[in-house]
Formats: C-alpha cells, structure tokens, sequence
C-alpha cells in the first residue's frame, strides 16, 4: 500500500474516533470523496492498525444505526422552516 494512502486511513480513523464523525462529515473536512474515506477506515485501516479499525467500526455502526433519525430531524427542520416561511408570506400581504 501507498504511504499517503496509510497516512490518509490514519488521518481519518483519528478524525472520526476524537470526533464521532460521519464518514459523510469526513469526507467535507478532510476534502476527499465519501468512499475514499469509507474504503480508508474499512479495508485499508484493517491492515495497519487493527485496534484503531474496531474502534471506529464501533464509531461507524453507531452512526448507521442512528442514520433514520438524523434523516427524520432534518426533514422535520426542513418543513418546519418551509412552513414559517409560507406563514410569514401570508401574513405579509
């Protein structure tokens, strides 16, 4: 394997276990695509550090398993501000 990509792996392992990031969040900071980072902490951090891999495999199962409710709450966020929006044009007039 290529250093720059060991250095990447470890990169974004590190970010995601101090932070409890998304791999989505990863990828914007960090300025890669979702599936560099997801192929970085799951395949290729294997390799170079097993114990830093579980641990942000914890990191990640966690956020998949809460992903239905992020998804909810920015819907609910989006109608939300969409209906005080509608709310203010009417009452503007």
């Amino acid at each position: 394997m290529w250093e720059y990509m060991e250095r990447r792996a470890m990169l974004c392992a590190e970010y995601i276990v101090q932070t409890g990031a998304t791999v989505r969040e990863c990828a914007t900071i960090l300025g890669i695509s979702k599936s560099t980072v997801h192929k970085d902490v799951t395949e290729r951090l294997r390799e170079i550090d097993p114990g830093l891999h579980r641990r942000v495999r914890k990191i990640l199962e966690k956020n998949l398993a809460e992903r239905h409710i992020r998804g909810g709450d920015a819907t609910r966020r989006k109608y939300s501000a969409c209906k005080k929006r509608c709310f203010d044009e009417k009452t503007s007039h």
